[in-house]
C-alpha cells in the first residue's frame, strides 16, 4: 500500500551506515566522554530529532530544493558551520580558563535539554544529511507508490530507530571509557578542549562541503 519494498535490506543497510564512524558518532562519543552517559543520550536524541526534520523535509520536497539550489545549499551550510565554530571556540576558551572559572559553569551547557538542542541544530543545519535522506530513502520506494510522502516518513522513522540501537551503546561505551578521566578537574578540562577542537574541525569540514 505504501510502495515500500526490500524492508529487510533497508534495515541492514541502515544499521551498517549507522555503524560507520562519522561526525554524528564522533559528536555523541565526545559528549558522552565529556559529560557522561546522560549527555551522550541527550546528544543522540538531538541528532535523531534532527534526522526526523530531514525526513519530513525529504517527504515535502524541501531536501530536493536544497539539492537543486546552490543558494539554499550554501545558506544552510554556512549557518551550520558558523554554529559549530561558535560552540567549538566557546569550549576551547572555557577549557583554557583556570579550574575555578571552568567549575563555575562557563563551559558548554551541561543540561541534557541544552545538549539535545545543540545536537538538533547541528544536524538540521547540515545539508549533507538532507542530501543523504534524499538519495537513500527513494531507493526503497516504488516509483509508482500512491503515497510517496508517507513512505518517506515511515522509512525515516525506521532508520532513526535503527540509529538509536547503535548510538545509545556508543554513548555508553564512551562514557565508561572516560569515567576515570572525568574524576579529575584537569582531565575534564582536557576533554572539553578535545570536544571544542572536534567542533571546530566539523565546522571546517562543513564549510568546505560541496554539492555532489
Amino acid at each position: 500500500m505504501t510502495g515500500i519494498h526490500d524492508v529487510g535490506l533497508f534495515v541492514v543497510a541502515g544499521l551498517l551506515l549507522n555503524l560507520t564512524p562519522g561526525p554524528d558518532m564522533a559528536y555523541i562519543g565526545a559528549r558522552a566522554a565529556a559529560g557522561g552517559f546522560r549527555d551522550g543520550v541527550a546528544a543522540t536524541l538531538g541528532i535523531t530529532a534532527g534526522c526526523i526534520v530531514h525526513t519530513l523535509a525529504a517527504a515535502l520536497g524541501l531536501s530536493a530544493l536544497i539539492a537543486a539550489s546552490a543558494a539554499a545549499f550554501t545558506l544552510v551550510k554556512w549557518c551550520g558551520a558558523a554554529y559549530l565554530a561558535y560552540v567549538g571556540i566557546r569550549l576551547l576558551l572555557a577549557s583554557a580558563r583556570p579550574p575555578t572559572a571552568t567549575a563555575a559553569g562557563i563551559v558548554a551547557p551541561k543540561r541534557p535539554a541544552a545538549i539535545l538542542r545543540e545536537a538538533f541544530l547541528i544536524n538540521v543545519f547540515n545539508p549533507k544529511v538532507a542530501l543523504f535522506f534524499l538519495a537513500f530513502l527513494p531507493q526503497f520506494i516504488a516509483a509508482d507508490a500512491p503515497h510517496q510522502a508517507l513512505a518517506f516518513v515511515l522509512l525515516g522513522c525506521l532508520f532513526n530507530v535503527n540509529s538509536l540501537l547503535v548510538n545509545v551503546p556508543v554513548a555508553w561505551l564512551a562514557s565508561r571509557a572516560a569515567h576515570a578521566w572525568r574524576a579529575g578537574r584537569g582531565q575534564a578540562r582536557v576533554l572539553q578542549g578535545v570536544l571544542g577542537g572536534l567542533f571546530v574541525l566539523l565546522a571546517a569540514r562543513l564549510a568546505t562541503l560541496e554539492r555532489s
